[in-house]
Formats: structure tokens, sequence, C-alpha cells
């Protein structure tokens, strides 16, 4: 690692997480570096824990390894290093990823956290680097670059505005962005074209809330239309049976019947789109605690104050529909039943992410339908 100039008048320190404390630093080390920014939404404390035990089933497939950057007996700054044998699996057997990235604005700092993941990575076989994923592609991705304006929804993430230019000062160079889509239901319309595409495809394709007296088979349903649908994309790698159904179990808890759709073509499962309640509304003033009474807090917010936001972060249509009319139509319908459950559940916006900066269809879509793209995430990449 190459020592660069620190603004630190104390010894840097990089050391791997070892004790139930340093992970606790760990995940609560984000709310203390944005503790200023008015945007920012603490992570409930005790998700992030599941989120990094071994409860959660991406680690069938993932290896990972963290760091915390101290400066004294300061925390100041984190990262993760993974490596994923599903992706290995599907894009070389020399890729490795980073994640969970975020320090003070020192370049030495950065430096120091972005050297120890690189080290490990190369230690485990890897000669490319690609992230941030926390801690997969499937999971929070990206970085934000570009949208600092307003908070993140739901399971999306936020930074720092200088994160971005650190890392291309170390190599590292954007390897594809991810763009978060906006819209309010009234706003969103179908060209008199569309309007009548749609309305002769509608006795093909009907489109049905998830029947939640079969949930756990319409849940692989949902995976396998998803597993297809994006199996060409870009980093893509497949839920797991295990990530799905406990993704299914989230969807059951947090989401209201009729915001989980699917759409049949002649009776056959062809497409399908889930929208969930912003939490983040829900969460933001609790900063990360539920104890001792954060949680009646959020059981009150949920009842009296419900989210007035919504996030898409799960839709697709089967690979052999894309590029074609029905296709087309597949996508449009869902989103238009979307709008509908939306209204019905007094949702005043909703969020789409994210979108491939170069899924020209899909953005054509929803820029056609009236929604625009405020937010955008990056991935960089490096050879190591």
């Amino acid at each position: 690692m190459n020592p660069l100039p620190s603004r630190l008048q104390v010894a840097l320190v990089i050391r791997p997480l070892g004790s139930p404390a340093d992970r606790e630093t760990f995940i609560r080390l984000p709310g203390r570096l944005h503790r200023d920014d008015p945007h920012w939404i603490e992570p409930l404390h005790f998700e992030r824990r599941q989120h990094l035990s071994a409860k959660n089933p991406v680690f069938e497939h993932v290896t990972w390894q963290g760091w915390l950057a101290w400066a004294g007996d300061e925390p100041i700054g984190r990262i993760s290093a993974q490596i994923d044998t599903l992706h290995r699996a599907q894009h070389g057997s020399d890729t490795g990823h980073f994640g969970m990235l975020d320090a003070i604005d020192d370049p030495a700092v950065f430096a120091a956290l972005v050297g120890a993941a690189e080290e490990w990575l190369l230690e485990q076989g890897a000669h490319r680097i690609t992230g941030p994923f926390n801690l997969t592609i499937n999971e929070e991705s990206g970085l934000l670059v570009d949208g600092f304006d307003r908070p993140p929804s739901m399971m999306m993430g936020h930074a720092h505005p200088f994160s971005g230019a650190r890392l291309e000062a170390l190599g590292y160079r954007p390897a594809k962005d991810l763009l978060a889509y906006w819209m309010r239901p009234p706003d969103i319309h179908y060209t008199p074209a569309m309007q009548r595409i749609m309305d002769r495809m509608r006795d093909r394709i009907q489109v049905r809330q998830l029947d939640q007296s079969r949930f756990d088979a319409e849940l692989m349903t949902l995976r396998d239309i998803f597993n297809d649908a994006w199996a060409e994309n870009w980093g893509f790698i497949p839920f797991t049976e295990a990530e799905f159904r406990e993704l299914g179990s989230n969807l059951k808890l947090l989401v209201p019947p009729d915001m989980i759709m699917i759409a049949e073509v002649d009776g056959v499962a062809a497409g399908f789109i889930v929208g969930m309640p912003n939490l983040n509304e829900a969460i933001e003033p609790l900063h990360g605690r539920l104890l001792p009474f954060g949680w009646l807090r959020l059981l009150w917010r949920l009842k009296v104050r419900p989210p007035r936001s919504a996030r898409v972060p799960l839709m697709g249509v089967r690979r052999g529909k894309h590029f074609s009319r029905l296709g087309t139509v597949l996508a449009l319908l869902l989103t238009e039943a979307m709008k509908f459950a939306l209204i019905r559940n007094r949702m005043e916006s909703l969020e789409m992410s994210w979108i491939l900066e170069d899924n020209s269809g899909m953005r054509n879509i929803l820029e056609h339908i009236g929604a625009e793209p405020y937010k955008r995430y990056r991935v960089y990449e490096k050879q190591l």
C-alpha cells in the first residue's frame, strides 16, 4: 500500500474485526461519520447485526472480512472484502469484492482501508475487484455519486460526496452506474400508443396479486422469474432458495398483499413486481436503536403515520419475453398495477431502484410514463 499524506495528529492503525465489540463498532460507525448529514438515515442496528451474522443465508456462498481504521482509540473508517463462490462460478475465479466502505475525508485513511481489503483479496486468489457490494449485488450495491440532497429509500445506500474521488485516486474506475427513478402515482401516465397496445393484450395478460394461501409456492415462482429475467445482466448472481425464503419472510411481514403482483401470459407466470413501503420514513428518528423504547415508537409510527413512499426493489420479466412487444406490455401492465396499489395504500411517491444505466428498454418505459432519475450509484473496479 502506498503511504499518503494524512491530516491525522495520531498514528493511523488498520485492524481486522476480532471481538464482538469490534463488530458493534463496525455497525455503528456510519452513524458517527454521518451525524451532521441531514439526509442520513441510520439503519437499525439489530437488523445490521442479523445481516452480518451466521443467520444470513448469503454466507452459504460468501466469505468476508471487515476492518476498522483507528486514530488512537477513535474509529474513523471501515471496509469489508468478500469472496462470493456464486459470483466466481458465473464470472470467473479471479473476482473479489469490497463493500461497507465509509471513512473520514482523509486520503491516507482511504488508502489504508482499501489496501487492507486488496491484500486480503489477493490472498484469496482475486485479481479483479469490484464494489461496493454490501454484501452482494442482490443487496445494497454501488456508491452514491449523485443525489446526495435527498434521503435514501429502504435498502439503498448513502455516502459522503468525497468518497468516489477518494476511490478514483486509488486507481478505481467506474464499471457500471445504477440508477434510482422517482415518480408520483398521480403523474404516472401512458401515451395513447401505450394504452392501445396494453388494452389489446389484456385478454392474454392477467396481473394478479400473489396468492397468500400458496405463499411458499408463489415465492419460488418469483425467484424463478427473477433468476431467469436477470441471468444475462451485468454482475448477476442468482438468489439461492434460502436467500429468497429469508426475503419472503420479510415481504410477508412488511408488504401489503396487493403490492406483490404476478403477470401471467395465457395462464403462465411471466413477470412480477414487488413494492415495499419505505420503512426508512419510520426508522429515521430512532437513530438505529430499538431499545429501550424504539420498538414502541416504530410500531406507533407504522400504525399512526405509515410510510407515504415505497420502493420497487424487485421486478422481472422472463428472458424469453425481452426485446419483444409482449415483454414491453408486461412491464407496462405491472407498473400500471403498482400505480393503483400505491393509490389504494395512500402512498404519494415511488422509487424504482436500481436500474442498470444501459438497460435502455426499462429506462425508456420509466421515462415515458413520468419517472425521472434522481439518484446515481456507481460500481467501481480495479485490476489487482
